[in-house]
């Protein structure tokens, strides 16, 4: 009896979260404005999604992320050529255009056509070492190719920025690394606000941020969403203002963490998704929030390599990073049917869905 008393508890471990996990609303979010934004692997991601499903895109942020394909280009050589070709150094605008212009042909991404329609911020800390702004050049000339106007072309490189997105509210001094990948900056002698500026350069934001929120980030279970088999993480968080819980036709703005800033990286810290200044903006513009969440990899097998007699764990992605070079598959991760570039979409689609 006592063994199956345990077994019935061991059980109800187990369920719990399938039970008790929040789903996404239905909340009938207007399809023809969604966005996307992300720093480091989260800036590659955002290139990524909004290259795969431009059709879906209408606008795009990137600090200090890189060109579509690279990961791809340079992954069978080693880690240590993704880095030195897709963050050390530029890899070629026009390589990477080559790339989309090929993939769309075999239509495993949308038209190359509806790039150029997004609105797209870029951003590069002059101080920023971590992806050295000639990379950030080069997603520059990347759009330029796709004949995105220089009117939608934002791009911006003078602050003197670590490898960190950039906030108004939190974060260290602007010119030093951070732990959180979180900095302040000045610009004119005011703080430099990038949610604003990035939800500002793509819908045009017509009303103040928000004194007090009138609602709090939840979490969501990924799962439903394919998070498992895309070697995401188990919860995301999400931002609904009440006006977008009582009336569709809200925007939709995807927020991708770099690497070491999902919730579980940071040791519970709800910096990403509750501190950085998106929600405030987003609050009093009628835009919904997604916070998809990429954790630390645990080991995938212990192989005991021997280098100076110490055996080493192999991990598929120790630093929380988004797919952009072909962890979570070998063969089409930057593609539209790319895991986590799907399980990402299923979520939006849901937000879309009638309530």
């Amino acid at each position: 009896m006592r063994a199956f008393s345990m077994l019935l508890s061991l059980l109800a471990l187990c369920w719990a979260p399938f039970v008790t996990a929040q789903e996404l609303p239905a909340l009938g979010a207007d399809r023809t404005q969604v966005s996307v934004s992300g720093l480091s692997s989260g800036g590659f991601m955002a290139v990524q999604y909004s290259v795969a499903w431009s059709s879906e895109v209408m606008g795009v942020g990137v600090v200090a992320g890189g060109l579509y394909n690279c990961g791809a280009r340079f992954a069978l050589s080693g880690a240590q050529a993704v880095v030195a070709n897709c963050m050390d150094r530029p890899w070629s605008a026009e390589d990477s255009w080559r790339a989309v212009t090929g993939f769309a042909r075999d239509r495993v991404i949308d038209p190359v056509s509806d790039i150029a329609r997004q609105r797209v911020y870029l951003f590069s800390g002059s101080h920023d070492s971590v992806v050295v702004p000639a990379v950030m050049r080069s997603v520059f000339d990347f759009y330029t190719l796709a004949r995105v106007p220089r009117s939608a072309l934002r791009y911006v490189d003078a602050l003197p920025a670590s490898h960190a997105f950039v906030s108004a509210e939190v974060g260290g001094r602007c010119e030093d690394k951070s732990p959180v990948y979180v900095v302040q900056c000045t610009e004119n002698g005011r703080p430099y606000d990038q949610p604003h500026a990035i939800l500002d350069h793509i819908y045009g934001l017509k009303r103040e941020a928000a004194a007090s929120l009138s609602a709090r980030p939840f979490a969501f279970d990924q799962r439903r969403y394919g998070s498992g088999a895309a070697a995401m993480a188990n919860t995301g968080y999400a931002y609904v203002p009440a006006d977008c819980s009582a009336r569709p036709g809200c925007r939709v703005h995807v927020v991708f963490h770099g690497c070491v800033q999902s919730v579980n990286s940071l040791g519970g810290s709800d910096v990403i998704y509750a501190q950085l200044g998106y929600n405030r903006w987003a609050d009093t513009n009628r835009i919904i929030l997604l916070y998809p969440q990429v954790d630390r990899s645990a080991t995938w097998w212990n192989i005991p390599v021997e280098q100076g007699g110490i055996p080493l764990t192999w991990q598929a992605n120790p630093f929380g990073c988004w797919d952009w070079w072909g962890y979570s598959q070998t063969f089409g991760f930057q593609l539209r049917h790319g895991l986590q570039i799907d399980s990402v979409r299923r979520m939006v689609a849901r937000l879309e869905q009638q309530p």
